[in-house]
C-alpha cells in the first residue's frame, strides 16, 4: 500500500457551498459507527499496542475525542463573529497526557460517540446564516466557514480511521 500524507502538511480547498453541509453532517455523524464497527475485532492488548512508534489505536480514538472540545471552541468562534479560529495545539499535548491506553476502550468509545452526537445536535440547530460565516484558519491561513470546517473535521476524522486500519493489518 502507498505511503500516508503527513496531516500537518495537508492543503484544504475551502469555500464549500452551503447545500454542502447536509452531505458533510452525514459524514461526520457516521465517524462513531464506522469506528466501532472498524475495531470491534480487536482484543484489549491490540487496542492498546505501539507501531512504529506512534499512537495505539487506543490514543488514535482518544485523540479525536480530545479534538471534540477544539471543534466546539470553533464553532463558538464562527458564532461570535471571531476573525481568525482559535489554535490548535499541533504538539497534542491533551493526547499525549490523558492516558487514554488505560481506559477501557469501551468506555473510550462511548465517549467519543455522546462528544459527536452532542455536537451533531448543536449543528442540526445552526441557521444558512450561521453555517456560512467565516473566519481565518490559524495554520492554513484560509477564511473557513462552519461547513468548510466539518469538511476538515471529517477529513481528519478519515484520516484517523486510515491510521488504525494501518495498524490493525501490523496488529491482527
Amino acid at each position: 500500500m502507498t505511503g500516508r500524507r503527513s496531516w500537518i502538511d495537508r492543503r484544504f480547498e475551502l469555500g464549500l457551498p452551503a447545500e454542502a453541509f447536509p452531505d458533510i453532517l452525514e459524514r461526520v455523524r457516521g465517524t462513531p459507527a464506522r469506528l466501532e464497527e472498524r475495531v470491534r475485532v480487536l482484543t484489549p492488548d491490540e487496542f492498546n499496542e505501539i507501531v512504529d512508534e506512534t499512537w495505539s489505536i487506543q490514543e488514535n480514538i482518544g485523540h479525536l475525542l480530545d479534538l471534540e472540545e477544539l471543534w466546539a471552541g470553533r464553532i463558538d468562534d464562527l458564532l461570535s463573529g471571531a476573525e481568525e479560529l482559535r489554535p490548535a495545539d499541533l504538539e497534542n499535548t491533551k493526547t499525549h497526557q490523558a492516558g487514554h491506553n488505560e481506559r477501557d476502550p469501551e468506555d473510550l468509545l462511548q465517549d467519543f460517540r455522546e462528544a459527536r452526537m452532542a455536537m451533531i445536535a448543536r449543528l442540526e440547530e445552526l441557521t444558512d446564516d450561521e453555517i456560512q460565516r467565516t473566519a481565518t484558519h490559524p495554520r492554513l491561513q484560509q477564511p473557513m466557514s462552519v461547513v468548510d470546517l466539518f469538511y476538515f473535521v471529517a477529513e481528519h476524522d478519515d484520516h484517523h480511521l486510515a491510521r488504525i486500519s494501518e495498524i490493525m493489518r501490523t496488529v491482527v
